[in-house]
């Protein structure tokens, strides 16, 4: 998939408006790294992982690490109904597996898990250096992988998008249920439409 970031950015313009420069350079990142996937073949995969970046990063186009201090990420603690659910063990882990990157990593299992995946080397794995999954490579294969294998809550993007298939609105499951759900598909939508026009 080779596109055309004239083509993409005034497309962009014409569907979400003017577009700052540090913006600009987020998503000329995030599509190199598109580009070089050999696993997004679908044109609607990477529309959908756009609208997904678009939602969750609040339209910075940069990983970035989840909104609230120390209390608000008390909710994530080891012991509390979440923090069991995402293998936090110690206290502190709460806030230090907070949510982190294009898609908000969260929880010790899924650090874990996604340094193992990504065969990060053990100087760079995301247990030890959590803030790692801001570095937008890292950040672009945890979104990646994560999405492709139903890591973050069991749904993949073939379950949604495949063959005639495309079902934007329950995408949104392989994140976060059906948060914003119809936002998201919108924004899905129209970068589908910019792709098909952007890609050659």
């Amino acid at each position: 998939m080779i596109i055309n970031h004239t083509a993409f950015f005034n497309g962009y313009r014409s569907a979400f408006g003017n577009i700052k420069q540090d913006m600009v350079t987020g998503i000329e990142l995030l599509g190199r790294q598109m580009e070089a996937d050999p696993e997004i073949t679908d044109l609607r995969w990477a529309a959908y992982m756009l609208a997904t970046v678009k939602h969750e990063c609040a339209n910075t186009w940069q990983p970035i690490t989840e909104r609230g201090n120390k209390a608000y990420c008390s909710k994530y603690e080891a012991g509390t109904a979440i923090g069991k659910r995402l293998g936090n063990t110690v206290m502190g882990d709460g806030w230090k597996y907070r949510g982190r990157g294009y898609v908000q990593i969260t929880g010790r299992a899924n650090y874990d898990k996604l340094s193992k995946a990504l065969q990060l080397p053990a100087d760079q794995n995301l247990v030890d250096y959590p803030d790692n999954a801001l570095i937008p490579a890292v950040a672009y294969g945890i979104m990646s992988y994560g999405m492709r294998n139903g890591t973050f809550t069991g749904k993949k993007l073939h379950d949604y998008i495949s063959g005639t298939t495309c079902d934007y609105k329950n995408a949104r499951r392989i994140i976060n249920g059906l948060d914003q759900c119809d936002l998201i598909k919108g924004y899905a939508e129209k970068f589908e439409s910019i792709l098909k026009a952007s890609i050659s």
